[in-house]
């Protein structure tokens, strides 16, 4: 399974909420909601404890969780990314979004981009096959950029995880979700986070790393690397922990920075749900107010947020 367009290896790691003109239409008194389980996040993956605080959101003193993490996923490897070779099999690099669709990034995918894109300036590899890729940590913050460097356009953008190995992310979520029928949240920055303590970012401005003919590619775990929030996840794509559900509702892969939970797209039957709102979200009797994430091929975890939300901060 791979990508093509809709990422983001550029985006800063922000926590300013942009309000947008879509107001629910949920009465906020009838919304069930249900608390935050701490005890769902893998232990190993958290820096020290996990600590309650109350903290302003929204101009509210709000009880919320507050913990640490490296954002290094334990149930799987990082990477590969970019192929080296244009005859490189699809083992060797990662996924790229297009039009709602998955591509594998390999030889053949690098080669093909001035067609798929229909762009003869695309040529992202050399005479001799060799693919163009950021190898050094100096190279991949001069293309892992809305403005890319001039000397990097052209390039295959991977930043490897060992670049950014001290960052920590704090987190702080509410401890108890509040739904809010004013307008919905639309986030720079970390969206949520997964049970590995890894960010769910929203998409990237790929517009502007397109212009640059560049690409960036997810691994086969829907993550990549940037200079501002280490790794990070822009696809569900099954790899990381999940908890499965009493019913065959799908299972729960982690927590929106607003306490909502994350769930899978399809449930134990492959069916998806019908009932979503905007932001993908709807709400049951057992779970209360939950969202599902999207295909892997739409390049958004989850669209926006319905819940105060918390914050992400990153410490580089």
């Amino acid at each position: 399974m791979k990508t093509s367009k809709h990422l983001k290896p550029f985006l800063l790691l922000a926590i300013t909420i942009v309000l947008a003109s879509c107001k629910s239409d949920k009465n906020t008194e009838l919304v069930k909601v249900v608390s935050v389980n701490p005890d769902y996040f893998i232990a190993d993956n958290i820096i020290g404890k996990i600590t309650q605080e109350t903290v302003e959101l929204d101009g509210t003193p709000t009880l919320c969780y507050v913990f640490k993490t490296n954002s290094r996923p334990s149930e799987h490897q990082m990477g590969p990314w970019c192929p080296r070779h244009i005859d490189d099999a699809k083992e060797k690099g990662g996924i790229w979004f297009e039009d709602g669709k998955v591509y594998d990034v390999d030889g053949h995918f690098i080669a093909e981009l001035a067609e798929f894109y229909k762009d003869d300036e695309w040529k992202v590899f050399r005479e001799d096959g060799s693919v163009k890729y950021t190898a050094t940590q100096e190279e991949c913050e001069g293309a892992a950029k809305p403005d890319v460097d001039e000397a990097y356009q052209n390039y295959c953008v991977e930043c490897l995880p060992k670049y950014y190995k001290d960052q920590v992310t704090t987190y702080t979520i509410p401890v108890t979700p509040v739904y809010t029928n004013n307008e919905k949240r639309f986030r720079v920055g970390a969206i949520g986070v997964a049970f590995n303590g890894v960010n769910f970012d929203p998409p990237a401005p790929t517009e502007a790393i397109l212009a640059a003919h560049t690409i960036a590619p997810l691994d086969d775990h829907g993550g990549h690397v940037n200079p501002h929030g280490g790794y990070h996840y822009h696809a569900a794509t099954g790899f990381t922990k999940e908890v499965n559900q009493a019913d065959v509702h799908a299972p729960m892969l982690g927590y929106a920075i607003d306490g909502f939970g994350i769930y899978a797209l399809l449930d134990a039957n492959e069916n998806q749900p019908t009932d979503l709102d905007d932001c993908g979200g709807h709400e049951d009797e057992t779970r209360g107010y939950h969202y599902h994430a999207g295909e892997p091929g739409g390049n958004q975890v989850i669209k926006c947020l319905n819940g105060v939300a918390g914050n992400a901060r990153v410490q580089e």
